[in-house]
């Protein structure tokens, strides 16, 4: 795999009591962060940290905070966290290749897809994001014409890749990841609410909590355990949510 590990830097004093430092899983007890496997997944409830690790890790990176690859940077609003001037990331090796994938600013990752094109030097721009304007696509479909047309090999941070997908195509996305994983040199990790994304076999899932960071198995995340129990007994959550 390419990145060994996430560090945050010890040698920088930082203020416990606010943000980020003041989300539990961002403390320093809670690195170093093992990222040395195929997949890695992060869940966690809203506010976690998880969206803010990503960031960080894909900033450090050389990514655009907004999303995209080291080969397209573009102009976006500062709202980053300071986490990214306080992590280090440890390599097995290190490729220029990759994407950081952000479901909430992808909008603007397609317009400028859109603005390249434009250029004297734009005739590609679409090459790999399925021949067309990313606009020009439903929400869903854009999405995935960037993970099936998109993905080669690198060093890949998805946040929250499922939000505009329905759950057939959270099946395609398994399938494509898998195609990755297993015909090219790729490494994913994917921030997550998808109990469908989460099912991914031998991957590695962090749970971001107010006690940390924790390690645990597919089944004991209350992502499964929630749906589960929701799609086998309905009526009993609306009796208690009703």
């Amino acid at each position: 795999m390419f990145l060994k590990e996430i560090r945050l830097n010890q040698n920088i004093d930082r203020d416990m009591d606010h943000y980020p430092f003041s989300i539990p899983s961002l403390r320093p007890d809670c690195f170093p962060l093992s990222t040395d496997q195929p997949v890695t997944f992060l869940i966690g409830e809203n506010g976690s940290g998880k969206s803010t690790l990503m960031e960080a890790v894909a900033i450090e990176r050389g990514y655009n905070p907004s999303g995209g690859s080291q080969h397209i940077q573009y102009d976006y609003v500062p709202t980053e966290s300071s986490l990214a001037d306080h992590i280090q990331l440890s390599w097995n090796k290190k490729t220029r290749e990759g994407f950081f994938f952000r479901a909430e600013t992808f909008f603007n990752f397609a317009s400028e897809l859109d603005v390249m094109k434009e250029q004297p030097t734009g005739a590609p721009a679409y090459d790999r994001y399925g021949g067309k304007s990313l606009h020009q696509q439903s929400h869903g479909e854009s999405f995935l014409s960037l993970f099936a047309n998109g993905l080669g090999s690198g060093l890949f941070l998805f946040d929250e890749p499922e939000a505009a997908l329905s759950p057939q195509r959270q099946l395609s996305f398994l399938s494509i990841l898998h195609e990755r994983v297993t015909s090219q040199e790729s490494q994913f990790i994917i921030a997550s609410h998808s109990p469908i994304l989460l099912s991914y076999p031998d991957a590695v899932i962090y749970q971001l909590s107010p006690e940390g960071i924790q390690q645990v198995n597919y089944q004991e995340t209350e992502h499964y355990r929630i749906t589960k129990d929701f799609l086998n007994n309905p009526e009993a959550f609306h009796r208690h949510l009703f």
